[in-house]
């Protein structure tokens, strides 16, 4: 690895580990606030995000029906997550469901690419890393950049196809093990550098 990165890795290391510790042992409402999270972060900060997720969280949106307009407006394209919210909230039995029934990371990624409106591949991986689930690619800009610095990666993608993704998660998979040290820890890894903290 590159000495710097090496040296962030010591020093972030245990915050890291802290963290993935901490996504395992969500509730049935925490997985569903994940949800909504990784619904709202699609070019837009993931702080912001997640502070207009615990004001949902506050107001119950789970469980109750009012107007998000006001909690969810300054997110960027907020009229079409709202959408997306709200479409959520009514599938989410759906979710919860094939989250226990299916353990296979991939074939539930794939599941939510299919069902959840607003997931691409780069959503649906970052909530399943989010709820505990291991050994897939969240490749955002930040990611990529930093694959892109280290050889991982030839370069920036211009676009990101489904066929794409998974040739650059490959990349990233063999990367991982040769470093040992596994890709969700590097995800946050890299994400920390790029943003100042270990986050989500």
């Amino acid at each position: 690895m590159d000495p710097e990165y090496a040296k962030h890795y010591a020093s972030k290391r245990a915050a890291i580990r802290q963290r993935l510790s901490e996504f395992k042992s969500l509730s049935e409402k925490d997985v569903f606030y994940e949800l909504c999270f990784c619904l709202l972060t699609p070019q837009s900060k993931g702080r912001l995000c997640w502070e207009r997720v615990l004001k949902l969280k506050e107001k119950n949106f789970l469980e109750k029906d009012f107007d998000i307009y006001g909690v969810v407006h300054g997110i960027r394209f907020h009229n079409q997550k709202i959408k997306r919210l709200h479409n959520a909230k009514r599938i989410f039995p759906r979710v919860f469901g094939k989250l226990k029934e299916e353990k296979n990371p991939t074939e539930l990624r794939e599941w939510l690419v299919e069902n959840v409106d607003g997931f691409g591949y780069k959503e649906a991986s970052h909530f399943l890393r989010n709820i505990g689930r291991r050994n897939l690619a969240i490749l955002d800009r930040h990611i990529l950049r930093h694959l892109s610095g280290l050889k991982v990666i030839p370069g920036l993608p211009k676009t990101l196809t489904p066929k794409h993704y998974f040739n650059i998660e490959k990349r990233f998979q063999k990367y991982s093990s040769r470093q040992n040290i596994p890709m969700d820890e590097l995800d946050l890894l890299f994400w920390s550098i790029s943003a100042g903290e270990v986050f989500k």
